[in-house]
């Protein structure tokens, strides 16, 4: 009996703790189902921002510098993985195709993502920040 008792409180304890680990509302976890956009200014002669639109199982609508296309991320805990598909290309200017370019690789470089409020931060070795839209 005490064994027992034993093996129920280990289990409970257990669950206890994972349920501690998952964030304590959907305001802290991660935004699937939200749009978000990137914190940088438009370029010059651009009113364009980068976007992501992430639906509820990860995968993402890209609206980049110039460039568009989609994704997929994938997430466990505050691990991420992007997986960039083929970006259409809409005669951008070589400057701009870099700048979507760079952004691609370095959101696919991210290992992990942090959230604080309306912020979403994708950290690998250059850090995006990007900001809920939440109007």
């Amino acid at each position: 009996m005490a064994a027992r008792f034993g093996f129920v409180l280990g289990v409970v304890l257990v669950a206890l703790g994972a349920a501690g680990a998952w964030p304590a509302s959907a305001q802290d976890g991660f935004p699937f189902g939200f749009e978000m956009t990137l914190d940088a200014s438009p370029q010059p002669g651009s009113k364009r921002v980068p976007s992501l639109d992430i639906d509820d199982s990860g995968g993402v609508k890209l609206e980049l510098w110039c460039k568009g296309g989609r994704g997929q991320f994938s997430v466990a805990g505050n691990t991420v993985i992007f997986a960039a598909g083929p970006l259409e290309d809409r005669s951008c200017p070589p400057e701009k195709a870099q700048a979507d370019d760079d952004l691609t690789a370095a959101l696919s470089a991210a290992v992990t993502w942090e959230r604080q409020d309306d912020e979403i931060s994708f950290v690998g070795p250059t850090t995006l920040r990007f900001h809920l839209n939440t109007n």
